[in-house]
């Protein structure tokens, strides 16, 4: 069999053990990256197709008349025509579950980053503000702690579960959002409750239709002055012009984003072009510690050796 991985450069494979994968199939072609024009080049003659973001559309699908399984090297399926791959009778499976760990540390660094004021503390030291202070310790700037406040979650899947652990871990009280357009579920809160007596709220759905912009301008203005926003999710999620003014007319004390709406960001996105201590804007590393990436390869190669088997594992089409 013979396997393309359109976009290995996107897991930084530098740092990483590729042994397993290379092992798994006959023949590989591993591109570090591969531009929309290239994809219908790149994946004719394949049976097996790795893709992290490369779109997999009807046009591309087919130009690969012996392709049989698209593995993908995430967990959001957005970059994959579904449709057209059941049509060609195509097996989709994604990666599950690798970055847990990874996702909720970074929660939480975040979170105390901004709770601790530590960018802030820092750039005093950097400017010499402790060598001439006046006293042996230098905290002009109010310091909060997690310990005995709310952090409401938003999309209670595994990772919004492992923050929810980690949270208790910290003496925090957690709130769960009823998922909308659902049916009710025992201990969890409306979306409005929720943001009202959150004093942090960290996000973990997906990106749909019914998500998009679900954080936009009137519930920012719903949350506590003094709440913090964390999205490790989906840039989507959040409105950025929206939060954008929220943290200008201080509706919310902070935010620690690490996704945005295009990716890599355009120019003058708005929470790019805004500068504040009290915003954090990290270029979607919240999953990608390395022994993250580690665990994505072994998943796509768990996904490859379930096929090879008569098996389909982690299908979603």
């Amino acid at each position: 069999m013979r396997g393309v991985f359109l976009d290995l450069g996107s897991v930084h494979p530098a740092d990483l053990t590729l042994d397993a994968l290379q092992n798994c199939l006959d023949d590989w072609q591993l591109y570090p990256a591969t531009g929309e024009h290239q994809i219908s080049k790149h994946i004719s003659g394949a049976h097996v197709v790795v893709s992290n973001k490369a779109p997999l559309m009807r046009e591309h699908l087919t130009c690969a008349p012996d392709l049989k399984l698209i593995c993908v090297a995430a967990t959001g399926t957005n970059n994959i025509d579904l449709d057209a791959a059941r049509d060609a009778g195509i097996a989709v499976c994604n990666a599950r579950n690798y970055a847990t760990a990874s996702v909720t540390e970074a929660v939480f660094t975040l979170l105390l980053t901004l709770t601790r004021q530590l960018d802030n503390y820092r750039q005093r030291v950097d400017k010499g503000d402790w060598v001439n202070s006046p006293h042996f310790c230098l905290f002009d700037q109010t310091i909060e702690e997690l310990h005995g406040k709310t952090l409401g979650i938003i999309g209670h899947g595994v990772l919004g579960q492992s923050v929810e652990q980690l949270a208790r871990a910290f003496h925090m009280q957690v709130l769960v959002a009823q998922r909308r357009y659902a049916p009710p579920i025992e201990g969890r809160v409306a979306l409005e409750q929720l943001l009202a007596e959150s004093d942090a709220i960290s996000l973990h759905c997906p990106l749909s239709d019914q998500t998009r912009h679900l954080i936009g301008r009137s519930e920012l203005q719903a949350m506590k002055d003094s709440a913090l926003l964390i999205n490790t999710a989906r840039g989507g999620i959040v409105d950025e012009f929206a939060l954008v003014e929220a943290l200008q007319k201080r509706w919310i004390a902070g935010a620690g984003v690490d996704v945005l709406s295009t990716e890599p960001p355009r120019e003058h996105n708005p929470l790019l072009d805004y500068r504040s201590p009290r915003l954090i804007v990290t270029p979607h590393i919240a999953w990608a510690s390395r022994s993250a990436r580690q665990q994505l390869l072994s998943e796509i190669v768990s996904n490859i050796h379930a096929f090879q088997a008569g098996e389909i594992r982690n299908q979603v089409a």
